[in-house]
């Protein structure tokens, strides 16, 4: 038996009026996947993050990542940068396209993507396939934000879109903007274990409204296809 205290990652807390609502959705027989008080948290976290980014929240932040890289029309075989020190959620929906992830190790001044590591697989892969990797997916661990600046410049030196796994990062900061607003599309989490929970869930931050669209449509597609 250890003589460690164990050390929680995130536990969550209840603030009283969880039952209320929970007896509010059964008072109103609101039991179907949406209504006002998901239109209501998207527009919360709009608010909150920026009023330039739309949300759309999801099932998870798994399915975020799936749905911003369809949009991101990664293709079977293309090559994904993905942070090597990470849940195995940020490189899952790259492999579910049929597409391969490259991972880039930490830095150690975050634990995030090394932005010299970065700039170097770029060029290895170039220089292997001929052809440079599709999409960047950065990690905010831990809520610490990763090297935004590098990174960001980085992936604008050779027009590589970035796709934020802000998974575990809601309401942190990067000299003064928000993890989850400097890429194309960034995810958002609500396991148990994250900042705000609704037990499962998650969100996409889009960068337009048309995004934003195209996500639902992509995602109620998804959802035909199992019935």
């Amino acid at each position: 038996m250890s003589i460690f205290p164990k050390i929680w990652l995130s536990i969550a807390n209840m603030s009283g009026q969880e039952l209320q609502f929970i007896k509010s959705a059964f008072d109103t027989n609101w039991v179907v996947p949406l209504g006002p008080n998901v239109d209501g948290f998207e527009k919360d976290l709009e608010e909150f993050l920026t009023s330039e980014n739309k949300i759309v929240v999801l099932s998870s932040g798994t399915a975020a990542l799936h749905l911003a890289l369809i949009q991101l029309e990664i293709q079977p075989e293309d090559e994904i940068i993905c942070q090597s020190f990470t849940f195995s959620a940020t490189a899952n929906p790259v492999k579910y396209l049929g597409a391969n992830p490259v991972f880039v190790d930490s830095e150690a001044d975050t634990w995030n993507m090394d932005p010299q590591l970065l700039e170097f697989a770029i060029y290895d892969r170039i220089k292997v396939t001929g052809k440079k990797p599709k999409v960047i997916i950065p990690v905010h661990l831990y809520g610490m934000p990763a090297k935004r600046a590098e990174i960001v410049a980085i992936a604008n030196k050779f027009k590589i879109p970035i796709l934020e796994d802000a998974a575990e990062a809601l309401g942190s900061t990067y000299k003064g903007k928000y993890c989850g607003t400097f890429g194309e599309f960034a995810c958002l989490s609500f396991n148990g274990n994250k900042i705000i929970t609704t037990s499962g869930g998650g969100a996409l931050v889009c960068s337009t409204k048309d995004e934003a669209n195209k996500t639902k449509g992509h995602a109620l597609q998804w959802f035909l296809a199992q019935k």
